[in-house]
């Protein structure tokens, strides 16, 4: 696979942003595209800023999967009057109205936060986010496991797991799923998983793992991926990332921070999973904020039956545009 390309590869080849030539790698115009899309929030076919639900949740780092009965559901998170994190679950028919319908983790398991989600091949949902002791600290990832689509709206949890720390003695956290392999059941499957080590306590840089069976973790870092952030001048953290396949080639969303502790420097890439090469992207909002955190990136079907490339972003007071900050969702079909 393409887990340990090699740093000196990523350096070479992280600035490539040229048109594609005949010898250029074949992933790189699909790459360009791609990146068109992520960039142009304001000729977005749909969009929303500021995103809540009908409950009036804010629905912060949202992953948005399509409904295989129809629509869409989504997981996120909000920070309640305690002022600790609860994980959501909302469903929609058009990807901007969302319709609560539960808390997942939060009240129960102190403090939840990060969230994503995926459906298995056998119509089961395995969901990812990242867990901290009900006094504050200890992060880790947290996964569960619903055996039906009625089990996920019931919060009826048949597998659980928590990951210890591996890589970092501080934190490790904003779990993305890259695929969930099952053989033939949950209890003898292969989930692969991205996520982030707080290197040296002090910032945040990149692990992918897998949780064997439902009751095994191993992972490792991936100097690959920081690299290819590091090449533009990332100085402070690397941490959410997100991925989908397009037009054929593996991408991912990825933020880098360019100054440690500034939440108004962030910025979000564009991976190449083929080359190892990121695209730093210039993101136009219709009012021009400048700062995009915790993206998500998911080929699904728009709500008038076309593909599509869906982002969501978080956008931070710092750096925000009048009425754009907190969550973005946007679609582009083609």
């Amino acid at each position: 696979m393409f887990t340990r390309i090699l740093a000196v590869s990523v350096l070479l080849l992280g600035s490539v942003s040229a048109p594609a030539t005949a010898d250029s790698p074949p992933s790189d115009p699909a790459r360009a595209e791609l990146r068109g899309m992520v960039e142009n929030v304001s000729g977005a076919t749909g969009k929303r800023y500021a995103v809540h639900d009908d409950a009036g949740h804010t629905m912060d780092t949202v992953k948005i999967i399509q409904d295989s009965t129809g629509g869409y559901l989504a997981v996120s998170h909000h920070m309640a009057s305690d002022g600790h994190f609860r994980v959501n679950l909302a469903t929609s028919t058009d990807l901007l109205n969302w319709h609560w319908v539960r808390e997942l983790a939060g009240s129960n398991t102190g403090p939840a936060s990060q969230p994503t989600i995926a459906e298995a091949s056998n119509g089961g949902f395995v969901m990812a986010w990242e867990q901290e002791q009900a006094g504050g600290g200890n992060n880790h990832l947290a996964f569960r496991y619903f055996a039906s689509r009625a089990d996920l709206l019931a919060g009826n949890v048949s597998r659980s797991f928590d990951a210890g720390r591996q890589l970092s003695s501080c934190a490790e956290g904003t779990p993305n799923i890259y695929s969930v392999t099952l053989s033939p059941d949950i209890d003898h499957s292969t989930i692969d998983i991205g996520g982030h080590y707080w290197w040296n306590c002090d910032r945040d840089r990149q692990q992918r793992g897998h949780l064997t069976n439902f009751n095994s973790w191993s992972t490792s870092a991936q100097p690959n991926y920081d690299n290819a952030l590091l090449y533009w001048g990332v100085g402070g953290n690397i941490g959410d990332r997100d991925q989908a396949v397009f037009r054929g080639f593996s991408y991912g969303l990825i933020e880098g921070q360019f100054t440690k502790g500034d939440f108004g420097s962030w910025r979000t890439f564009v991976y190449d999973y083929q080359t190892g090469n990121a695209d730093q992207t210039t993101i136009h909002t219709d009012g021009g904020s400048t700062a995009f955190a915790n993206p998500t990136i998911t080929a699904l079907r728009a709500p008038n039956g076309q593909p599509a490339i869906l982002t969501t972003l978080f956008i931070p007071s710092e750096g925000a545009a009048a009425g754009e900050s907190g969550e973005l969702i946007y679609y582009h079909t083609y």
